[in-house]
């Protein structure tokens, strides 16, 4: 940039601190192009914000294709001044998946691990859900649009038990549910910061996190309303139309 326009680089530093510019920052986005968007984002932001009365509302999905991911070296752990160390590269030794259903109230997460990710594994994960909540109390259900989601046997499951109510989330807009926050902390502050020398080491290592958030489950708590999200989405769509 300093050779291109001609001025000091330090100058070219300080321009960018002046106006907040980091053009070695990219983040990146989708619209969705769903027709029921506003329609969806009102539904499931008004789950969060006033929750029904003497009903549950679970937000539920599935991590896919978690890896087991060992270490080609072991790692130098913290030390004053120094950050703990780990290797760039590693050795994969298979993956499993997370099924997991996020009680937007109080926090507690059932979650289930199985070796394969279709609809009959969200099938049987439905069903350990229906042992594990309050007999006959109505159940709010927000997942995504996922083809596992949809299918005739699942659709037939949920006919068959009125008390369950679905929210799909809009198309391409995943981030509404709650569970995918619980997903991101599972991520980053415990598998990333592990080594699994096999699935059943990985599997562990989930179930033992599971049982550790559920003995002082946390909510995650939804501050933003559905006219705030709007007016974000509608913004960013005027923008992209302009550089069109």
């Amino acid at each position: 940039m300093a050779q291109a326009t001609g001025v000091s680089p330090a100058s070219v530093m300080r321009i960018w601190h002046a106006f907040g510019l980091k053009p070695h920052l990219e983040k990146t986005f989708k619209l969705s192009t769903d027709p029921a968007f506003v329609d969806k984002v009102h539904d499931i932001v008004g789950l969060y914000l006033n929750p029904p009365d003497k009903a549950l509302v679970l937000c539920i999905d599935e991590k896919s294709q978690i890896q087991a991911l060992n270490l080609t070296q072991p790692g130098l752990p913290l030390a004053p001044g120094k950050p703990a160390t780990r290797t760039h590269d590693y050795k994969r030794h298979g993956t499993t998946s997370l099924f997991a259903a996020l009680d937007v109230a109080t926090g507690e997460v059932i979650g289930r691990l199985k070796r394969r990710h279709r609809s009959a594994e969200f099938l049987a994960f439905l069903k350990e859900v229906d042992v594990n909540v309050p007999e006959g109390m109505p159940i709010h259900l927000v997942m995504d649009n996922y083809a596992t989601h949809k299918t005739d046997k699942v659709k037939a499951w949920l006919a068959a038990h009125p008390r369950y109510q679905v929210h799909f989330t809009p198309t391409s807009a995943s981030w509404l549910n709650l569970v995918e926050r619980f997903f991101s902390t599972l991520s980053e502050k415990w598998i990333k910061r592990q080594a699994h020398t096999s699935v059943k080491d990985l599997e562990t290592s989930i179930e033992h996190y599971l049982s550790t958030h559920n003995a002082n489950p946390r909510p995650f708590r939804w501050y933003r309303k559905a006219e705030d999200i709007l007016a974000s989405v509608g913004r960013a769509a005027e923008a992209m139309t302009s550089k069109i």
